[in-house]
């Protein structure tokens, strides 16, 4: 279950106010101290909510009187006493603008250069100067698809974090594909040629798939596949090797 999924049934079991579009009118008050509201806001939903997962973060709105609630890379929002939870997405109607969706946008985004490349799968061809990370299921069609497309593309590295997200035997598939001596000989050879990878031996650190599947819930990847490109710039589906030619010689572009 992603993790949006469950904060929002827990928010509607807990008998939450659940709004698709919000449009709350401005109220005239003293303001007092932001520090002051936010202590407010946790010590009263933690009396009323005590299974609220933990705050990370309470900071002001656009909107007079509402406070946004940050619980990881999702947001939902409360009045300043910590009364009412609100589930759903602010809009600014003056500039047709979904103030939620650009601050998730935000909380979510990619930073190529911090993304722990340890924990991926990897392969390369050619001078392997172009860098590509890609997240996969191995039981994911498309991106079977992915990996015979990318066979045209030269000089490449492709970092793949494993994430065994469509069930059946995905996890075990994984596992073996992620144990094996050469994991990225391992993965191409079953999503190119359909050979499974011989069996994992139960002793071999699989911690790096729990922590792939974090990564991608925490950067809200909800298919597969899902590439990121050097730039943290992300496509969430295939795209075909002319496109990837298309953005890696933008991004040599940029490089100068």
């Amino acid at each position: 279950m992603s993790p949006v999924r469950s904060l929002s049934r827990f928010l509607l079991a807990a008998g939450a106010l659940c709004l698709s579009h919000l449009a709350l009118a401005s109220v005239a008050l003293a303001a007092p101290d932001d520090a002051a509201v936010a202590a407010t806001i946790r010590t009263n939903l933690a009396k009323q909510l005590p299974n609220l997962p933990k705050i990370d973060e309470i900071t002001k709105t656009p909107v007079p009187g509402l406070w946004e609630l940050r619980i990881g890379s999702q947001v939902i929002y409360s009045d300043s006493a910590g009364k009412f939870v609100i589930e759903g997405e602010i809009i600014d109607a003056a500039k047709h603008v979904n103030l939620t969706k650009e601050r998730v946008d935000k909380l979510t985004a990619f930073d190529f250069a911090r993304l722990p490349l340890k924990d991926a799968v990897v392969w390369k061809r050619g001078t392997g100067a172009r860098k590509l990370v890609v997240f996969a299921d191995p039981n994911c069609g498309y991106c079977k698809k992915l990996e015979r497309d990318l066979n045209s593309v030269p000089d490449i590295t492709v970092y793949t974090f494993l994430v065994p997200i469509l069930g059946g035997d995905s996890p075990q598939k994984a596992r073996d594909i992620w144990c094996s001596k050469d994991s990225g000989k391992a993965w191409r050879t079953w999503m190119i040629d359909g050979t499974p990878p011989a069996t994992a031996s139960a002793k071999c650190d699989i911690s790096a798939l729990s922590r792939n599947v974090a990564l991608g819930e925490k950067h809200a990847v909800t298919g597969t596949p899902a590439l990121v490109f050097e730039d943290s710039a992300r496509v969430p589906g295939i795209i075909s090797p002319e496109e990837i030619e298309k953005k890696f010689a933008e991004l040599s572009r940029r490089k100068g």
